[in-house]
């Protein structure tokens, strides 16, 4: 298959512009017919490797779950659903995909092999999700829990989002003051400071002379701070080791680590639930969901977990060998193979950890502010003190 990038026009007679798969022009004009687009031109297009041009935003796929479970509920055909969802998709990319879907579908494929072809937007949770829907008939229940889930994942990135955009903005605000500081404003005063002839202070020193290091040195910093952080990128996905070190020491940072484990582990034990409940197996959801944690640390706890299980340990006694959670989760876990609720345990393992996030969350956005308010009065009071300490000795000599 060639990917074509094709401009048709639709019944309305409004010009649609997207990318199909074909083997030839005849074949992508016999597939947009099947759309019910008449094929105006149509040319091979280069595929795309970016990945800023295939990342989507969480919304679009929560609308995508939403209509194409209300159109199957209602019961509209899977081909009919799709290509009506093509017609109401604003975003360009997700619409070239929804239309690849629709031809791979006419062309004998399932939904779950059509979005497959599609890794970078449906992940292997997705896809195994809907292949068990389609197993048990029960597409459009499934489809609904993953809205559901996205829906939490969103809540959960928002309010992870809420702490970072607070000291992002502070931090930005207080070394764009300081950079202007020591750029403009220092050298002036040095140069008042050593016409004046009296001895600076220890704290105007190192001012004055961290202001020379800057103006100096400055877009040295930048660029060897550009590399820095370059090279630790290429190491982090290079080196297997490495990131598996740095995952585990950011779980053990003060606060902070703790929080991202519960974030993580919230997500995973909602897909986890998920799974199990749609009919996937523990090792079988393990093995996708693992892959979703986003730390390499935590994934190889996971793996070990999947080995434990393998070998015949139960899932709470697997879950307790690798200290993953703490001794509450896994007697709920206990209580939930014992009573045959397994499902019902993981759910409420999955409500646990969300509720302790957004507790967790809201503790140390309390935290901050106040912390940042100090950190950013005690900078100003030092470069107050470094500045005005040197112009009293002036003022009062004059006055003398």
């Amino acid at each position: 298959m060639t990917p074509f990038a094709y401009r048709a026009v639709d019944p309305r007679g409004r010009i649609v512009r997207g990318r199909l798969d074909a083997g030839n022009l005849a074949e992508l004009e016999l597939r947009l017919a099947r759309l019910d687009l008449e094929l105006l031109h149509g040319k091979p297009a280069p595929r795309r490797h970016a990945p800023w041009q295939r990342q989507l935003p969480r919304r679009e796929l929560i609308n995508f779950c939403f209509h194409l479970e209300q159109f199957l509920q209602a019961g509209v055909p899977i081909i009919e659903s799709l290509a009506d969802l093509r017609d109401t998709i604003e975003h360009p990319h997700f619409r070239e995909i929804v239309t690849t879907l629709v031809g791979a579908i006419e062309g004998g494929e399932t939904l779950s092999q059509a979005l497959e072809r599609h890794p970078q937007v449906f992940d292997n949770v997705f896809c195994s999700l809907i292949r068990a829907g389609e197993r048990a008939g029960e597409l459009p229940t499934v489809l609904r829990a993953i809205s559901s889930a996205l829906k939490r994942d969103d809540e959960l990135a928002a309010f992870t989002r809420r702490i970072a955009i607070y000291p992002a903005i502070v931090a930005l605000v207080i070394l764009a003051a300081i950079g202007v500081a020591l750029i403009h404003v220092v050298p002036e005063l040095a140069r008042l400071f050593h016409s004046a002839g009296q001895p600076l202070p220890l704290q105007t020193r190192l001012l004055i002379g961290l202001s020379g290091f800057v103006r100096s040195y400055g877009w040295l910093l930048l660029g060897g701070a550009g590399l820095g952080f370059i090279a630790f990128r290429h190491a982090l996905a290079s080196r297997p080791a490495f990131r598996l070190w740095f995952d585990g020491t950011l779980l053990r940072l003060p606060l902070l680590g703790d929080v991202r484990k519960k974030l993580i582990l919230a997500r995973f034990t909602g897909l986890f639930a998920l799974m199990y409940s749609s009919g996937i197996t523990i090792v079988d959801a393990l093995n996708v969901a693992e892959d979703v944690v986003g730390n390499a640390a935590l994934k190889e706890g996971l793996t070990r977990v999947g080995h434990g299980i393998e070998r015949g340990l139960k899932l709470s006694e697997a879950f307790g060998a690798v200290n993953l959670f703490p001794p509450l989760v896994t007697r709920m876990l206990r209580v939930g193979e014992s009573t045959g609720a397994l499902d019902a345990s993981l759910a409420n393992v999955s409500y646990f950890y969300e509720r302790d996030v957004r507790e967790a969350i809201e503790r140390l956005q309390a935290g901050i502010e106040p912390a940042l308010t100090v950190i950013l009065g005690m900078l100003l009071l030092a470069v107050m003190s470094a500045v005005m300490l040197p112009i009293y000795d002036i003022v009062t000599r004059m006055k003398i």
